[in-house]
Formats: C-alpha cells, structure tokens, sequence
C-alpha cells in the first residue's frame, strides 16, 4: 500500500492558501510551513509567488534559509514566481541571494507592473492541449542549461522548467482551474518517494 504523500507549502506569504486548495482537490494532504522544524515531515514542498526579498528576510530567521537549503538539495520542491526566483542560481535585476539550486537564470520583474500581468492559453509538453497560465509581475527566465528541460514558454523565454527533482513557473497555476501543472509536481515526488522505498 503506498504511503499518504504529505506536500508542504511555504506559508510564509503569498498565495500559498491557493496552492493547498489545488492539492487537496487531488487528494493529497498539504501542510502549511511556517518553521523550519516542520520540513522534515514532507515528501515535497511548494515555495509559492510573492516578493522574493521578503521571502529572504522571512527565511534568514530562525535557521530557516539554512534548513531549507537542504532540503531543496535533495527533496522534490516546485516554486512559482518568487519561488522560481528563490530556487534559480542566478537572478538578476537586481541581483539577489536565493537558494541557488536550479540551473537557471531569473530577471525579475521582467514583465512590468501589476497592470502588466496577463492570462495566455499557450501549448505545452504538458498532455491535454493549451494551457492556461496566469501572470502576476512575473520574472523572465532568461537563460536555462541544458540539463533543464523546458515544458512551455511565452516569447520564446522558459515558463515552466524541470530539473531532476525540481520544478519551476513564473506563472501562477495555483491560480487556475487547470491543475496538471500539480499532477506533474505529485508525479516528480512520487517518483522521488517510490526510489527512496527501493533505495532503502
């Protein structure tokens, strides 16, 4: 009988209530993350939107940024917007820390204002036609190596990236009805959890 998958999402700001109704409408359990001392219970974490500098002040408490830089090393994580700035190894405009763990490049705010966001139904790698993509001040990935693969774009730059064991979108899927963007995450951390038992 397969374990109950526990996905956390980091409850520190954002729209991090959005991501746990998505989950749990595909039967998974997701668990607000607030301290550092809660990570060690997840088979996966989702780092949410918001403003990637107040994310840092948030995680430099507390041996918050260390604990989760350990984690995303080796646990399925999935960040959006300010989650993929958090996880990229570069980011530019300006430059700032992150967890430097996902070989791409991030721009931020690369799109302008909130009056600049958009809704685009564009194709994807994903299975089951276009899908929609939801962009609030989102950040432009602006260069990806060749070890992330690159399941769909807007003008030619990456939108959603995969990497091993991690995941990233500079649009908000959280935001849509279209919940394969979270299937393909449940599937990246089953995965992960099934090599684990055979590891063990």
């Amino acid at each position: 009988m397969p374990k109950d998958i526990i996905i956390g999402v980091l409850a520190l700001q954002g729209a991090f209530e959005a991501h746990a109704r998505a989950l749990e409408s595909l039967g998974v359990t997701a668990k607000l993350i607030r301290n550092p001392s809660e990570l060690k219970e997840l088979d996966g974490l989702i780092i949410p939107g918001g403003e990637s500098t107040t994310f840092l002040k948030f995680l430099e408490r507390d041996g918050f940024l260390v604990a989760l830089q350990s984690f995303v090393e080796t646990t399925p994580t999935f960040g959006t917007c300010a989650g993929a700035i958090l996880l990229a190894k570069r980011v530019e405009n300006p430059s700032q820390k992150s967890l430097a763990v996902l070989d791409i490049t991030v721009e931020r705010n690369a799109y302008g204002r909130q009056i600049d966001s958009t809704i685009l139904n564009a194709p994807t790698k994903l299975e089951g036609g276009p899908l929609e993509m939801v962009f609030i001040r989102a950040p432009r990935i602006t260069r990806a190596e060749p070890t992330v693969e690159i399941l769909a774009e807007r003008d030619g730059f990456p939108v959603l990236v995969r990497q091993g064991h991690l995941l990233a979108a500079t649009f908000h899927p959280e935001l849509s009805a279209d919940t394969r963007v979270h299937q393909l995450f449940l599937s990246l951390v089953r995965e992960h959890v099934s090599a684990e038992v055979r590891h063990s």
